[in-house]
């Protein structure tokens, strides 16, 4: 079989040494072991995103949206109140969140290229400020320094889905003001899908609610790191994984990594200008691309030919826009070479159309 190229917003291509690590028999998890891995993984999450002082992670065996949902749930309240920027699905989804948790918000919704008006913005009975960091469904980077200042003159608990940008884009939770951090595994970090973490500030602990619920009580999953555990049965596997994953980023320098995926971005949009597509938003993040034909095809129909004729795996948008946009990842164990095999067959798929 032809070798599979993904180019999708996640899962995205892994290297040889986490593949390896995924191969291995697992291991047990209730012992020191296992405990030290946890703490050591904790302690370079920590320092990679910054976070500030005295701040502590959860570690949940979910999806990136079981950890949107747990975040929501653990923080805030029926006496709370969140600005919510909608520019796309995952800005609805935490929308979605609140509402079936009786969270009342303030759906701000936002065309693909607007700007945020913050002086326009209601604060008053404010609590919160909730945004996906960009928005993975049309490729919209929002300013997450400008959201911090904005969180922290109106003394709002800021609340960051960075699961399509840690490690692809600057996140830095001190420099942007971010209380709450949310990541996942298989995305920038180029993981196996599985594991979700959210690193806490001190003043996120401080907002944490009893709530009634066993397997995302974020006071469990607290206590039991201290000891390096989590409260519930792990992804071990994928947690070995993160721990090799955390280890290379801290010795390589996140910030190079970040540069490193800059300069794929730019190379693919430099190469991806030569045909009949335009740039569906202004203002793009490093981790993926969002490209519209200007010809007359169907982004969903080039996907599906792709997959079927050159075991090329890219993706469309959903909803209204399955038709107009396509997104290309440029996250995870990916070079120019990887990408120029993708520029292969649009060569050979333009020249037949």
């Amino acid at each position: 079989m032809k070798k599979q190229y993904i180019f999708t917003p996640g899962p995205v291509p892994m290297s040889k040494e986490i593949l390896k690590i995924g191969k291995e028999q697992v291991p047990y998890f209730r012992n020191d072991y296992f405990s030290n891995i946890l703490l050591e993984s904790k302690r370079l999450l920590l320092k990679l995103a910054n976070a500030p002082e005295n701040s502590d992670v959860v570690f949940i065996t979910s999806s990136g949206t079981g950890a949107m949902e747990a975040t929501v749930m653990n923080l805030l309240n029926q006496n709370d109140e969140a600005i919510i920027v909608n520019g796309g699905g995952f800005g609805q989804r935490f929308v979605d969140i609140c509402n079936v948790h009786n969270i009342k918000n303030l759906n701000y919704k936002i065309n693909k290229n607007n700007e945020i008006d913050f002086e326009n913005i209601e604060v008053k009975n404010k609590t919160s400020f909730i945004i996906n960091a960009h928005e993975t469904t049309i490729g919209r980077l929002y300013n997450l320094k400008k959201v911090g200042e904005f969180c922290r003159k109106n003394n709002l608990l800021n609340i960051v889905d960075a699961i399509s940008s840690f490690v692809c884009d600057d996140i830095d939770m001190q420099r942007q003001n971010i209380d709450a951090l949310i990541i996942s595994s298989n995305k920038g970090l180029a993981l196996p899908p599985g594991l979700a973490m959210i690193i806490l500030s001190p003043k996120a602990l401080g907002r944490i609610q009893n709530i009634n619920n066993v397997y995302f009580n974020f006071k469990n999953y607290l206590e039991d790191i201290k000891r390096g555990q989590t409260p519930f049965t792990p992804v071990i596997s994928i947690i070995k994984q993160l721990h090799f994953r955390l280890k290379e980023l801290d010795n390589e320098g996140i910030e190079k990594v970040i540069n490193r995926t800059s300069k794929l971005a730019k190379y693919f949009r430099k190469k991806i200008s030569k045909f009949p597509f335009e740039f569906y938003v202004d203002e793009m993040p490093n981790a993926m691309t969002a490209i519209s034909p200007t010809d007359g095809k169907s982004a969903y129909d080039i996907v599906l030919f792709f997959e079927k004729n050159y075991n090329i795996i890219l993706t469309p948008s959903g909803g209204n826009l399955k038709d107009k946009v396509m997104r290309i990842s440029h996250m995870g164990d990916m070079d120019k070479k990887y990408i120029d095999v993708l520029f292969k067959y649009l060569k050979k798929y333009y020249k037949k159309g």
